[in-house]
């Protein structure tokens, strides 16, 4: 690939009866504040690059023009994460979704999610979105007790939450993702069923229920260090998945994912794409690509990679050719993470290799261990597995 952004592109003939798909990840990398959880490619207060930043992402997008429409690609998702998007004007975003559809073929029916806090979200901003193409939010509650927000160095309340996801709705919004951490210190079952609870009944059509990473480093990781906070207790916590599981099925809810729920047809297309291992594009700071079998990932630093974007550069790193085996592996992988598995068939198909002569072995004792099962022509995860499931992924690296 060349780096030069300012090269001319080529204007190829769009919507090819050949297309191939791709997904598309845009990262805002500012936030109002750090949560002490956090260890996301994340700044507070530094406003002042914000417009640097997002004609930065512009001309990242520019510099793609040849190269994904050369290998007719059209976008079947774009997800704006972070950080958090909805902490900016949203003059902003509306420039970036223009500049994805001037430069690609971004399918008519494509799933475009916003990343969103509660308390950043105006009936005026949630309009701008709903006309700039936006069809999905996914907001981030966390927990319904303010107590534990309070706790996780989160910088609203439940309340705000209650109202963004009303205002959503009356402005037509109707696919609306929260997400959820359980296993925080401090949450007892109480707290975990009664926000499952209020949440399910806003009527949201998917749920990202996490079990709490205490990452090193993060000011969370120094309040347990130094005795400020206890850490979670991790028999409480496979409790709360469990009933998670439980609660969200009797709800009508399809377990899809380790961690997330939908109710039908709402599953995340998005992040679909990173589950079956199909192609995506990462622009801005710090974001990963995965195309024509070449993983690599952007310059964290929002100001190293605006200088170098500046320059004629695309930053670049860390670019690695999978080899085949490299590419079985993560399918694998990233494949048993869906609760409906790996369709045994299909895998035969896309490696041309036989999933038994290669894993015949470590599948028939991962079957012994009641870890995994094959029904229906896949191979998953057992209850026990999801459980266990790193076990089980360790096996296929």
């Amino acid at each position: 690939m060349k780096d030069n952004i300012y090269e001319p592109a080529n204007i190829n003939e769009k919507n090819e009866k050949d297309a191939k798909e791709l997904g598309l990840y845009i990262h805002i990398p500012f936030c109002k504040s750090k949560c002490y959880y956090c260890d996301f490619n994340s700044y507070a207060s530094k406003n002042d690059i914000i417009p640097e930043y997002c004609e930065a992402l512009e001309k990242e997008i520019e510099y793609y023009d040849n190269i994904v429409n050369k290998n007719k690609y059209r976008v079947k998702s774009i997800y704006i994460g972070g950080g958090t998007p909805s902490y900016l004007p949203s003059e902003y975003i509306t420039k970036v979704l223009k500049k994805c559809r001037k430069v690609f073929d971004v399918e008519e029916n494509a799933e475009i999610t916003i990343e969103a806090n509660p308390g950043t979200l105006s009936q005026e901003k949630l309009v701008e979105y709903k006309d700039s193409g936006i069809n999905r939010l996914s907001i981030g509650l966390q927990a319904w007790q303010d107590r534990l927000l309070v706790e996780l160095g989160r910088v609203h309340t439940c309340e705000e939450f209650v109202e963004n996801l009303l205002a959503a709705k009356k402005v037509g919004f109707n696919n609306i993702n929260v997400d959820l951490i359980f296993g925080l210190p401090g949450q007892s079952l109480k707290d975990w069923f009664e926000t499952l609870d209020n949440v399910t009944k806003m009527r949201i059509t998917h749920l990202s229920c996490y079990s709490l990473k205490v990452e090193e480093g993060t000011a969370l990781d120094k309040k347990i260090r130094n005795g400020e906070v206890e850490y979670p207790d991790e028999d409480i916590d496979r409790e709360m998945y469990h009933s998670t599981i439980a609660t969200l099925k009797n709800k009508g809810f399809i377990h899809y994912e380790i961690s997330n729920f939908s109710k039908p047809g709402f599953e995340s297309r998005h992040n679909l794409i990173y589950w079956n291992l199909e192609p995506y594009i990462g622009i801005g700071a710090g974001a990963h690509s995965y195309f024509e079998r070449t993983r690599y990932n952007n310059e964290e630093v929002p100001e190293r990679y605006i200088s170098q974007i500046s320059n004629g550069r695309i930053p670049k790193k860390n670019i690695e050719v999978l080899a085949l085996q490299d590419n079985i592996s993560e399918y694998m992988i990233l494949g048993l993470r869906l609760t409906k598995g790996i369709r045994i068939d299909e895998f035969n198909q896309k490696f041309e290799k036989d999933l038994f002569d290669l894993y015949g072995k470590k599948i028939e004792n991962l079957i012994k261990r009641g870890l995994i099962s094959i029904q229906n022509g896949y191979l998953k995860l057992t209850d026990i597995g999801l459980d266990l499931a790193n076990q089980v992924f360790v096996e296929f690296i």
